[in-house]
């Protein structure tokens, strides 16, 4: 702990005020230096050594330090040479450390020093020098007998704060800073012994803090003398055991002399009878602020009618009941050790109050009553008690209320709420969170206070019946944490409500603003929503912030809107993009919305169906035109018309499958090449030695029979194919048809059966398209080109006897004059 002030917030609460810029000075270089517990340098400014289990104030401090943390180490001992070259030394924390004595003069170098804390050490004697610029200094929580306050104290002008400890306190201990202008002075008596009385009076500050000892019975005078010194007073460990009977009530005569309006009082636990005494003495008095934390009474509890104030008065109801300068009165945390007592007179003294703002927390309160005339209660905080729908029913003295807290209660229906609130004819803001409030009765109308703008209903039991019951003026709307699972569309509109939070509910999509006219703001995180609907900025014009994250979104095609949406909301999504992220499918699981992204034709049906149906359109007509280009359906047909022959030559002749080949070499032409097959080829193959048996189809052909079926059994009868190719072969449709066969034959069997004789040169644009195999033929074999030269024919009818040599078995002795 560096800084008492900053790591205990609690102590500065409406007690200590404003500090001056010194001390926000001193928080914000603590907070850095809080930050890192190894002995570093944070820069050339700041040096935190803190927890780092020195003896000694190191070496090797950088001379430019301004701000140094040597807290919380072993340090017994200071010297003047381990300080003498920090001259811009201006924050110095040597608190929780093993000082026994201090000697000042260690800091006469040390001109701009201006922050000292040596508190939690055990300092028992101080050696006085004085340090002109010194603005705090705390010596609180140390070994010291009497206040260690020297002369050299009173020449320090600049000082604000003041932290001293002793075991006794004599009046004469403050003589010397009676003329300096302290802003704050705290004081820990632990182990009191003894206290001159009005000794506290003698100090000139705005701001008092004492720490008693929590195992000692608390010097009620010094509580009187606080009260008489300083405006902002707190005490803490505030205990006596003793008898109340013997308890040293208050003159009448300090009424006059108290200055203190702000009052803090933490760890109280005394009597409940001594625990009014004061409250009358405060209530009396020009305080304004009461705070009272860890407050325990104990019995006994009852009028009283014996002490000092009451004759005064006619009843303890009279005295709370004046018009004093008593405002706000806290109490927070509160128990009690009494086993039976009337709980009404307690509520009864609390009710009847005629202050602006009372809070009554965490004190197990089961219930509270109502004021028996109008109420001057502006703000009521019954916060973390046990209070119920009794609650004020019924009460119509509440009509200058205008704040009303009842979280972490036991209230149950909200329509009894709301009648609660009926007659509360300035009720501004009303927070009924962390309650069990539901709404299972809709025939049960629900009444509120018209002037009700903000109402928190957050963590209870709520469903979507809510908004049945919820008032008409409202303007902000707080339903976060219950179990609503949409917004009804016939709901009361709600034309004033510009912000409502409904996160952390069980909503499946966003909210329409049917109902909402005015909606500005809206909060729905935390809820079920898998693909929020695009269209709500649309419908809520008004929306100027949208909080959406924190949702389990689904990221597919309904999705891409959404985020269409944030792109042209200017901003309105509040948290994005970190706060949206896809939870489904699980492979995009973390992936945030604004990297998801999937193409517009695959979340379009429509285009998608268009497209489709064009891309089916356009390969048709691909087909279509690769069909009519390379003449598909001819082929089809030719491999049909080849298959059927061949089923019906196996189911009628079995055995002519069997049968060896009966021709050398099957001719294909065309009829106007017929004059040269039959005066030039036919003469010349069969005649002479090596006669070569033709087929020929206007002799071969057997009656009867189809073409195709013809071509096909010539084609398989025969070793060899001979295709005569000329231009007016490629003109010729039966010539296709054998060259299709023929060629069939050539892969089916994988055999060298073709003979290509070019009789006339063929021009590769007169070759139709179909015949892309007559191409890739004479691409690929080698071909007999008839000569026009007569002196070449005996050549290349011997090349061409060479092509088809082979030696066929001759069916029943027939020879090749015989065949003719």
């Amino acid at each position: 702990m560096l800084l008492r002030f900053c790591n205990e917030p609690r102590y500065l609460e409406g007690v200590m005020g404003p500090l001056s810029n010194i001390y926000v000075f001193v928080c914000v270089f603590t907070f850095m230096l809080c930050n890192n517990s190894q002995p570093t340098v944070e820069n050339e400014f700041i040096a935190n050594y803190s927890s780092s289990l020195l003896t000694n104030v190191p070496k090797n401090i950088p001379v430019h330090t301004q701000v140094l943390d040597l807290s919380h180490n072993r340090i017994s001992g200071l010297s003047i040479l381990e300080f003498i070259s920090l001259s811009k030394l201006q924050v110095l924390n040597l608190s929780h450390n093993l000082i026994m004595e201090l000697d000042f003069s260690v800091f006469i170098y040390n001109q701009d020093l201006e922050y000292l804390d040596l508190s939690h050490n055990n300092i028992l004697k101080v050696y006085c020098q004085t340090l002109a610029y010194l603005r705090h200094l705390d010596l609180s929580f140390n070994k010291f007998t009497a206040l260690p306050i020297c002369q050299e104290f009173g020449n320090m002008f600049r000082l604000e704060y003041l932290g001293l400890s002793a075991t006794m306190m004599r009046r004469s201990d403050f003589r010397y800073i009676i003329h300096l202008q302290l802003h704050t002075v705290f004081l820990t008596l632990e182990d009191f012994t003894l206290y001159e009385p009005q000794s506290l009076t003698a100090l000139n500050t705005r701001s008092l803090h004492i720490v008693f000892a929590a195992n000692q019975n608390f010097s009620f005078s010094l509580l009187y003398d606080g009260m008489s010194t300083s405006k902002n007073l707190s005490i803490v460990n505030l205990r006596y055991t003793l008898s109340y009977k013997d308890f040293p009530f208050p003159p009448l005569t300090l009424l006059k002399k108290i200055k203190t309006t702000a009052l803090m009082l933490d760890t109280v636990d005394l009597q409940w009878a001594i625990i009014l005494q004061i409250f009358l003495l405060i209530w009396y008095s020009p305080m304004e602020h009461l705070t009272v934390r860890n407050l325990t009474f104990q019995g006994p509890l009852g009028e009283l009618t014996e002490y000092e104030f009451l004759p005064l008065f006619d009843s303890l109801e009279q005295i709370i009941s004046l018009d004093g300068s008593m405002k706000v009165l806290t109490l927070e945390h509160v128990r009690n050790k009494v086993y039976y007592f009337n709980q009404e007179i307690v509520y009864r003294q609390f009710s009847e109050m005629n202050i602006a703002s009372l809070t009554i927390y965490d004190a197990y309160m089961p219930h509270m009553l109502c004021p028996s005339r109008t109420s001057s209660f502006q703000y009521l905080n019954f916060s973390h008690n046990a209070l119920t729908d009794e609650l004020f029913q019924n009460c119509g003295t509440l009509t200058d209320l205008k704040l009303l807290i009842l979280q972490r209660n036991k209230f149950e229906s909200l329509s009894k709420v709301s009648f609660m609130t009926s007659r509360m004819k300035s009720l501004k803001y009303l927070d009924m969170s962390n309650n069990l409030l539901s709404h299972d009765a809709p025939d049960v109308q629900c009444q509120w206070s018209k002037s009700l703008s903000e109402l928190d209903l957050s963590s209870n039991q709520l469903t979507e019946s809510v908004f049945e019951c919820v008032p008409v003026n409202i303007k902000k709307l707080d339903l976060q944490n219950n179990q609503i699972t949409s917004v009804p569309k016939g709901m009361a509109e709600l034309k004033s409500l510009k912000e409502l939070n409904l996160a952390s509910n069980r909503l499946a999509d966003l909210p329409g603003c049917g109902g909402f006219t005015s909606l500005e703001f809206l909060n729905i995180e935390m809820n079920l929503i898998l693909t929020p609907s695009a269209d709500f900025f649309q419908s809520c014009p008004r929306v100027r912030e949208l909080q959406a994250g924190q949702n389990p979104f689904k990221c597919s095609c309904e999705l891409q809107d959404f985020i269409r949406l944030e792109r042209q909301s200017g901003g309105k999504l509040f948290g994005w993009p970190s706060a949206y992220v896809c939870e489904y499918p699980e492979d995009l699981r973390g992936t945030q919305l604004k990297d998801f992204h999937l193409t517009e034709l695959a979340c379009n049906t429509t285009l998608l169906l268009v497209t489709a149906l064009l891309l089916t359109l356009v390969l048709v007509a691909v087909v279509a035109f690769l069909c009519i280009y390379l003449d598909v359906p001819w082929y089809v047909r030719m491999t049909w018309q080849w298959t059927q022959t061949k089923r019906r030559a196996w189911h009628h002749h079995p055995e002519e499958q069997e049968r060896v080949l009966q021709f050398h070499a099957f001719i294909s032409y065309s009829e106007r090449d017929s004059l040269w097959v039959k005066n030039e080829l036919i003469p010349n193959l069969e005649k002479g030695e090596g006669c070569v048996q033709l087929c020929q189809h206007e002799r071969n052909f057997v009656p009867g029979k189809s073409i195709v079926e013809n071509i096909i059994n010539c084609i398989e009868k025969s070793y060899k194919s001979i295709f005569v190719l000329s231009p007016n072969f490629v003109q010729s449709e039966w010539c296709h048809y054998e060259l299709y066969f023929a060629h069939h034959k050539l892969f089916s069997e994988n055999s060298n059966s073709l003979i290509l004789i070019l009789l006339e040169p063929i021009p590769p644009y007169i070759i139709p398209a179909r015949y892309h195999k007559l191409k890739a033929l004479m691409a690929k074999r080698t071909y007999l080109e008839w000569p026009k030269e007569r002196s070449k024919h005996a050549l290349f009818w011997a090349n061409l006897r060479a092509a088809i040599s082979i030696n066929l078995p001759m069916a029943d002795g027939n020879s090749c004059g015989e065949m003719h």
